[in-house]
């Protein structure tokens, strides 16, 4: 049978979420999630923890251990009980099954506390249970919204989704965003398979045109419902640790001509490394028939996307591409870069700042085939990877 002390290491020395860089017993006391209060204590215990890579260590050595075991069960086969059937009989006799429980609960925990981890609860001790509200995508508020090419008069190829009169627009607005997910349900396959629920809104404010009443130009609503695997491959240096399915709808809840509307199967596949996150959706969109408000919206915005994020000391990068996966004239696309960034030094008290460029097509849906550049800043509530409290 193979060692199993480093595995019981790993196990013992389980990670806790990380809470507020202060905390203290007087705090986690008023913590209601069981598995947060504990981490609180853990922490303010100084309790050490173990790193996302020794969590894949201690993964990849439970798996090497059961393929010895596997490969020395078949050898054995011809002329002895398999090790199968000697489990078997040892769990029945109380004598395997702590061993057998070390395997499966490491490959498990494999990137305990990664960046993608943090975000998605995909290790076993990660769970942090059902229908408590978690952060989804960046929530900010960015008074200074500027674009470099206003437009006035929104198009479809639908002539019904077509304006005709100009409208009065300002170059300077006001953007924030909204966005949280919960998880309905979880390990719906054995002990991997979560179910999660998610919402976006984001909104284009003409605050400062005090002409027209100061009237929301844009609203864009998303809600979408994906469900969520664990991954534990490496590739070219990074940790695959994530494959997800799901549907999204968007849409600017207006009436004709500014209509907006789409569907889409979402696939999701997550990689990272240290402090590096890596995100792909590819997506195939769900036709509206012939009451198409934006029957060409995928030659603009795209047919996929990826993310890429960097975290560096207490500020996150992230830079999203987006295609149409076509060439020639249909070659179109976006770039957008984030950037989260502290605004003062406290860890008790912080103020974070965000910056945002956007180039390319389909800022909001009411511009999916107008391309333009925006730069907005403002401040920053959740950033993609911000840890838990």
């Amino acid at each position: 049978m193979p060692r199993l002390s480093p595995l019981f290491l790993a196990l013992g020395l389980a990670p806790a979420a990380t809470m507020a860089q202060d905390a203290d017993p007087a705090s986690c006391v008023l913590i209601q999630n069981d598995l947060e209060r504990l981490a609180c204590y853990d922490k303010a215990a100084g309790r050490a923890s173990i790193s996302p890579q020794d969590a894949d260590q201690a993964a990849d050595q439970a798996r090497e251990a059961a393929r010895e075991a596997m490969d020395a069960a078949r050898d054995a086969e011809a002329t002895a009980p398999s090790l199968r059937e000697r489990l078997h009989i040892g769990r029945s006799h109380g004598l395997f099954a702590e061993e057998e429980d070390a395997y499966r609960d490491s490959i498990a925990n494999a990137g305990r506390g990664s960046l993608l981890d943090s975000r998605w609860e995909l290790a076993k001790d990660s769970k942090r249970g059902i229908f408590n509200f978690r952060a989804y995508k960046p929530v900010y508020l960015l008074p200074a919204f500027w674009t470099s090419d206003v437009n006035e008069t929104p198009s479809s190829e639908n002539p019904r989704n077509t304006v005709t009169t100009p409208m009065d627009l300002e170059a300077l607005e006001t953007k924030f965003q909204l966005s949280f997910k919960t998880k309905f349900a979880e390990n719906l396959f054995g002990d991997n398979g979560d179910l999660w629920g998610a919402y976006t809104q984001s909104s284009r404010w003409q605050v400062y045109s005090s002409e027209t009443s100061r009237p929301f130009r844009e609203t864009n609503y998303e809600p979408e419902v994906l469900l969520v695997f664990r991954n534990g491959y490496s590739l070219l240096g990074w940790r695959g640790r994530m494959a997800a399915v799901g549907i999204n709808h968007q849409s600017n809840g207006r009436s004709d001509p500014l209509s907006r509307s789409w569907n889409r199967l979402m696939f999701n596949v997550g990689l990272d490394r240290e402090d590096w996150a890596l995100t792909i959706r590819p997506w195939i969109r769900i036709s509206d028939g012939n009451d198409d408000d934006n029957p060409d919206i995928e030659d603009y915005i795209g047919r996929g996307d990826a993310t890429l994020t960097h975290i560096r000391g207490r500020n996150e990068f992230s830079l999203m591409a987006r295609h149409t996966l076509r060439g020639g004239e249909q070659s179109r696309g976006a770039l957008q870069f984030d950037w989260g960034f502290p605004l003062t030094r406290s860890a008790r008290m912080p103020m974070r700042g965000h910056l945002q460029v956007f180039h390319g097509y389909g800022e909001s849906l009411i511009d999916y085939n107008h391309k333009a550049t925006y730069i907005g800043l403002g401040i920053s509530l959740e950033e993609w990877f911000s840890q838990p409290h």
